[in-house]
C-alpha cells in the first residue's frame, strides 16, 4: 500500500504542475525563512554561554532610587568584589573589572612597532571565572602580578609576529610603562558580549586617574562578576548581597543585586527598578514572524488541497468502494504533505545557503549553516509540523467525501468548506498586513531618530582619544588643531555624547533633604559648546574672559526644572556658581528621556577631543590632522570616529529589525499571492462554462474581469479590516519604548491595507484577465 499511495503521490504531482510548484515554492521560501530566522535565534540564545561554568557566573548590579524613580546600573563599587570573595561562603571567585566599552582603546608599543588595542582592567580571579580559550601560561596566576599584560593570539601574532616563546616578553604601554606578557588567549567569539585584546591587572591601576576609583567604595565604574560555587543557594547569597550597601551606610540609595551573567545580554532592559526585557523581545518578535510565514505557507497547501479536491474524486471513490477506511486516507494525505514539506526543506536548504552571506550583513553576525544534533532536530521537527499543519484539514476534508457520491462524480461543495478556504485567505492576507504596517512604522521611527533635532550638531564632528603628548599639552594642541585646513573649531571633554557618562548627587541651598537627584556630568574644556553648536537658554558659556572658569557651572534645562529654581543665574551650588543654562540637548539615544545634567571645566580629566569640520573639506581636514597628530604625537597611533556614524550606531538593532522586517514582510506577501495566484487559476478553471455563457449572453471581458476579481477583493478588504485594529495594537507598544516618538498617522495603515489590496488584485487580475478574454466557445464545446 505504501509503494502505491507513493506512486499516487508522484503521478498527482504530473497531472497538477501547476498546484505543485505553487505549494513547493511557498512552502520552501517559507521554510527557508523560518531556517534563518532560527539559526539567528540560536545565536543570540547562545550568546556568553561558551563559558565552561556560564550558568554559575552572577554579575552585581545596582539599583539606584532617586525622587522621580529607580535607575538600574551595570556599575558597582570595585572593593564589592573583594568583599565577596572574603566574606561569603557561597562564592569561589569574583573580579572587579573595568570593560572594554569605558577602558577604551590604548597604544602598545613592541620596539618600533606601535599599535592601538581594546583592553580592560580586570581582578586577579578573572580568568579562573571566565573560560576563553587559553593558549600559554598559567591562566590562574596571569593577573597575579601588577606588572602583568594578557594578550589574544591575534594581538600577540600583531605585536611580536609569533605566538612562540613571548610569555616574559615586555610590552610598553601608551609609552609610559612596561608590562610583562603572562598568557595568550585565543581570539573572543562572536558570541561574546565582552570584545577585547589584551587586560591589564586592575592593581596597575591603583594610582592611575581615572580608574583609581575602582578601588573606592563610592566608585560606580567596575563591573564585578561572581562564580558560585556549585550547589550554592544563589536566592541566599543575593539577599546578602542586597545588604552590602546598607550595612555600609543606612541611608544609601544604592541597593546591589545578583543577575545571571548570560541572562542579562537578553534580559537587560530595566524601568524603575524592574527588569522588563531586552533583545529577548526582538528574539520573540522574530520567532513570531518566523511562525506567521510558516503558516501562511501551510495556508496555501490546505486552501490549493481542498480546492483541487475534485481531481481525486475517482481514486477516493474506488479506495472507498474496495473498503479502504477513513483513517488510510488521513494517514494517506498527511504522508502525501509531510512528503512535501521533506522537498521544500530540501530546496529551503538550498536558499538559505544561497543567501545566508546577505543575511550575515544584514545582521552583522557570521552565522554558519552547520546542523548540530539538536538543531537538527528542531528543523525536522519543524518540518513535521509544517507538513501535518498543512496536510491537516485536507486529509480530513478528502477522506469525509462517501463512496456513492464520488463515484457518481458529483461533489456537494459544504458552506463550511467556502467559507473555510475563505477564512485562510483572510488569515493570510492579515497577517501579511500586520507585518506591512510594522515595517513602514520601524522605518519612519527610525528616520525620525536620524533626523530630530538633539540639541547640537552631530554632522561633521570626529571625536578621538586625548593620549600621550596631546593630554600634557592639551590647550597647545587644540590651538594648533584650530589652525588646520577644514577645521572649524575643537575643544575636550569626559563624555561621547552618546549614552550614560558619570553621574552624581548635589547640594543647594534650600534643597529638601529627602530630593534625590542624580545629575550627569559632562566635563568639558573652553569652546565646548561652540564646538558642539549648542545653545544657551540664559547666561553665558565658559569663556577664557573669566580666566579658568573653575568655579563656573552650567546647568540644562531639564536639570533646572528639577532644582527648581526660577532665576539661576549665580546661584550656589556647592562650591560652585550657576553661570549659565543651556538648552537641553539628546545624550542618550532617544528610548530616555533627557535627564538632568551639567557642564564644568575639566581641563585636567577630559579625555576625548571634539573636532567640528567645514562641510566638503572632511578629506582634506582629516588628513592634515593626522598628519598633524603624527608630528605632535610620536607613537600614538591616530584613530577617530565620526560622531554622527556612532549616533546611528544607538540603533543598529532597530535598524536591522527595519531591514529583516522589510524582508521578511515580502516574503509573506509573495507567499500569500502564490497562494491567491493559485486560487485564482482554479476559480478560472472551475468557472469557465459560467464564463463561456456569460459572454456568450452579452458580457464585455473588463464585467467578467470584475465579477472574478470582485470574490478576491471583499477577503483582502476583510483582511484589512482584522489586521489593522491588531497591528495598531502591536506597533503601539512597540514605539512606547521610545520616549521620543512618532505620532501614529492613520496613512500608515491606510498605505498597508492599499499595497496588500493593490497586489493581490495585480496577482488575481492577471488570470481573470486571461480567463475573461478566452473564446466561450471553447469552454462550451468543453460540455
Amino acid at each position: 500500500m505504501l509503494k502505491q499511495n507513493i506512486l499516487l503521490f508522484f503521478r498527482n504531482i504530473q497531472k497538477n504542475k501547476s498546484t505543485f510548484f505553487i505549494n513547493i515554492i511557498g512552502l520552501s521560501t517559507g521554510l527557508a525563512c523560518v531556517l534563518l530566522i532560527a539559526l539567528w535565534v540560536r545565536d543570540e540564545l547562545n550568546v556568553d554561554k561558551f563559558h565552561e561554568n556560564h550558568h554559575r557566573i552572577y554579575q552585581v548590579i545596582e539599583h539606584l532610587e532617586f525622587s522621580d524613580g529607580v535607575q538600574t546600573f551595570v556599575e558597582t563599587s570595585g572593593p564589592m568584589a573583594e568583599l565577596l570573595t572574603e566574606e561569603m561562603p557561597e562564592v569561589e571567585y569574583a573580579t572587579a573589572t573595568i570593560q572594554p566599552d569605558w577602558f577604551g582603546k590604548h597604544a602598545l608599543s613592541v620596539g618600533e612597532k606601535n599599535l592601538k588595542a581594546v583592553g580592560q582592567l580586570v581582578g586577579e580571579d578573572y580568568f579562573s571565572i571566565f573560560s576563553y580559550g587559553w593558549l600559554q601560561g598559567d591562566r590562574a596566576q596571569a593577573m597575579s602580578d601588577p606588572n602583568s599584560i594578557v594578550l589574544s593570539k591575534k594581538l600577540a601574532m600583531n605585536l611580536f609576529n609569533t605566538t612562540e616563546n613571548i610569555i616574559g616578553k615586555m610590552v610598553e604601554f601608551e609609552k609610559d610603562r612596561q608590562f610583562r606578557v603572562s598568557g595568550i588567549f585565543e581570539e573572543t567569539p562572536s558570541n561574546s558580549t565582552i570584545q577585547f585584546d589584551f587586560a591589564l591587572s586592575s592593581e596597575a591601576s591603583r594610582e592611575a586617574s581615572p580608574w583609581n576609583s575602582l578601588h573606592t567604595w563610592n566608585s560606580s565604574g567596575p563591573q564585578v562578576y561572581v562564580l558560585v560555587k556549585e550547589g550554592a543557594d544563589v536566592a541566599a547569597l543575593d539577599a546578602k548581597v542586597r545588604m552590602i550597601r546598607k550595612n555600609r551606610n543606612e541611608n544609601t540609595i544604592r541597593t546591589a543585586t545578583l543577575v545571571p551573567y548570560s541572562e542579562h545580554y537578553l534580559h537587560g532592559t530595566y524601568e524603575n527598578g524592574k527588569q522588563v526585557g531586552g533583545r529577548i523581545e526582538y528574539v520573540r518578535l522574530f520567532s513570531i514572524i518566523a511562525c506567521i510565514i510558516l503558516i501562511i505557507a501551510c495556508i496555501n497547501f490546505m486552501n490549493l488541497s481542498t480546492a483541487r479536491a475534485s481531481k481525486r474524486l475517482k481514486e477516493i471513490g474506488v479506495k472507498k468502494a474496495v473498503g479502504a477506511k477513513r483513517d488510510a486516507f488521513v494517514s494517506q494525505f498527511l504522508g502525501e504533505s509531510v512528503l512535501m514539506a521533506f522537498m521544500a526543506l530540501t530546496l529551503a536548504i538550498l536558499l538559505v545557503a544561497l543567501f545566508l552571506p546577505r543575511f550575515n550583513l544584514i545582521i552583522g553576525k557570521q552565522l554558519t549553516l552547520d546542523f548540530d544534533f539538536g538543531f537538527s532536530l528542531i528543523i525536522v521537527g519543524v518540518t513535521v509540523v509544517a507538513g501535518l499543519l498543512a496536510g491537516s484539514y485536507p486529509a480530513l476534508y478528502l477522506s469525509g467525501f462517501k463512496a456513492i457520491t464520488v463515484l457518481r462524480g458529483k461533489l456537494n461543495r459544504s458552506l463550511g468548506e467556502l467559507w473555510t478556504r475563505k477564512g485562510l485567505v483572510v488569515v493570510q492576507f492579515a497577517l501579511s498586513i500586520i507585518l506591512i504596517v510594522s515595517v513602514l512604522v520601524i522605518y519612519q521611527q527610525i528616520e525620525f531618530t536620524q533626523s530630530r533635532n538633539l540639541g547640537y550638531e552631530r554632522d561633521n564632528v570626529v571625536y578621538f582619544k586625548l593620549e600621550g603628548k596631546v593630554k600634557d599639552q592639551l590647550q597647545t594642541f587644540m590651538s594648533e588643531v584650530k589652525q588646520l585646513p577644514g577645521v572649524k573649531n575643537a575643544s575636550g571633554t569626559t563624555h561621547s555624547m552618546i549614552g550614560h557618562n558619570w553621574s552624581t548627587g548635589l547640594n543647594w541651598e534650600g534643597k529638601d533633604p529627602n530630593d534625590q537627584i542624580s545629575f550627569q556630568i559632562v566635563g568639558v574644556d573652553f569652546d565646548f559648546i561652540e564646538t558642539m553648536g549648542m545653545k544657551m537658554k540664559t547666561g553665558r558659556g565658559f569663556s577664557r574672559e573669566f580666566g579658568a572658569d573653575s568655579t563656573g557651572i552650567i546647568f540644562n534645562e531639564t536639570a533646572i526644572k528639577a532644582i527648581g529654581f526660577e532665576d539661576p543665574i549665580g546661584k550656589a551650588i556647592g562650591p560652585r556658581r550657576i553661570i549659565g543654562v543651556i538648552e537641553d540637548f539628546h545624550f542618550k539615544s532617544l528610548h530616555d528621556k533627557v535627564e538632568p545634567l551639567f557642564l564644568v571645566m575639566m581641563p585636567d580629566v577630559v579625555n576625548k577631543a571634539m573636532v567640528r569640520i567645514e562641510a566638503g573639506r572632511e578629506k582634506e581636514a582629516i588628513a592634515a590632522l593626522q598628519d598633524f597628530y603624527g608630528t605632535f604625537n610620536p607613537g600614538f597611533p591616530f584613530e577617530f570616529e565620526f560622531l554622527d556614524d556612532n549616533y546611528k550606531a544607538l540603533y543598529e538593532s532597530e535598524q536591522r529589525v527595519a531591514t529583516l522586517s522589510k524582508y521578511f514582510a515580502g516574503m509573506a506577501i509573495l507567499i500569500s499571492c502564490l497562494g491567491l495566484f493559485g486560487l485564482a487559476i482554479f476559480t478560472a478553471e472551475r468557472r469557465r462554462k459560467e464564463i463561456s455563457i456569460r459572454k456568450v449572453l452579452g458580457q464585455s471581458a473588463t464585467q467578467v474581469t470584475v465579477m472574478l476579481s470582485s470574490e478576491f477583493a471583499k477577503l483582502v478588504l476583510v483582511s484589512i479590516l482584522v489586521a489593522l485594529p491588531l497591528a495598531y495594537l502591536l506597533v503601539k507598544n512597540w514605539l512606547s519604548g521610545f520616549a521620543y516618538r512618532i505620532p501614529l498617522d492613520i496613512w500608515y495603515f491606510l498605505a498597508a491595507g492599499l499595497v496588500a489590496l493593490g497586489i493581490a488584485m495585480l496577482t488575481v487580475g492577471s488570470q481573470a484577465i486571461g480567463a475573461a478574454n478566452r473564446n466561450p466557445v471553447e469552454g462550451l464545446r468543453e460540455e
